[in-house]
C-alpha cells in the first residue's frame, strides 16, 4: 500500500479465478478488506471491478467529510 493513502484496492489470482478487494488502511501496520468481489473470469474484469468500486467509495468519503465541514462551520457561527 502507497504511503499516505487510506484506500487502495488489490486483484489476485484464486482457484475459482480473480478476485478482488478494496482495502482501507486502519493504522499504520494494519490493513482490513473492506468490500471484495469473487468469480471473475479475467484479471480485467477484476481490476476494473476495484476501479469502480474505489472511485464509489472515495467519492462517499469525500462526500461524508464535507457535510460533516458544513455542519461544523454551521456550529462555529451560531
Amino acid at each position: 500500500m502507497a504511503k499516505g493513502k487510506k484506500y487502495e484496492f488489490r486483484v489476485k489470482q484464486e482457484n475459482t479465478g480473480w478476485t478482488a478487494e478494496i482495502i482501507r488502511k486502519v493504522t499504520a501496520k494494519r490493513t482490513i478488506v473492506s468490500k471484495r468481489q469473487k468469480g471473475f473470469s479475467s484479471e480485467s474484469e477484476a481490476q476494473a471491478w476495484g476501479e469502480s468500486e474505489l472511485k464509489a467509495i472515495l467519492q462517499s468519503v469525500h462526500e461524508r467529510n464535507m457535510q460533516r465541514t458544513q455542519q461544523h462551520e454551521q456550529k462555529s457561527v451560531e
